[in-house]
């Protein structure tokens, strides 16, 4: 009977020990996120549109997924640039102008890694009346 128990119990203490340390919360995902709207552009446009950024990296893959929404902006195009905030860049990724935004990266490199850490990238979307940009949000590590 003792014998009987052992091996009931031993894979039971094996199980919760198992269960116990599975790991819910994931290093490698990190967190940006923006506010986008006129104020932030450089010069400022005056826009009253508005809309929020979501960006999710996982520093495994380097890969990166956003996604974005907004309204108040008939959008003509709309890019990741790489600028620190109050000042503007070139594009880095282009992205679809239609709200809600949904883009995957390629991998990035160790330069566009640290960019990426250092909240050197902004969503920027384009109207018609705003060629450079109506409205802007830095992407800032949560």
């Amino acid at each position: 009977m003792k014998n009987y128990f052992k091996i009931l119990v031993l894979p039971l203490i094996v199980i919760v020990f198992t269960s116990c340390s599975n790991n819910d919360d994931d290093d490698s995902t990190v967190m940006f996120k923006a506010t986008i709207n006129g104020a932030s552009e450089v010069p400022a446009s005056g826009s009253s549109a508005t809309g929020t950024a979501t960006l999710t990296y996982n520093a495994t893959t380097k890969i990166f997924t956003l996604t974005a929404t907004y309204s108040g902006i008939t959008a003509t195009a709309a890019h990741i640039h790489k600028g620190d905030v109050g000042s503007s860049g070139g594009v880095v990724f282009p992205l679809t102008a239609a709200s809600p935004i949904s883009y995957t990266s390629p991998a990035l490199d160790a330069s566009q890694e640290a960019d990426l850490y250092a909240n050197l990238y902004y969503i920027n979307i384009h109207s018609q009346a705003f060629q450079a940009g109506e409205i802007r949000g830095q992407l800032i590590k949560q």
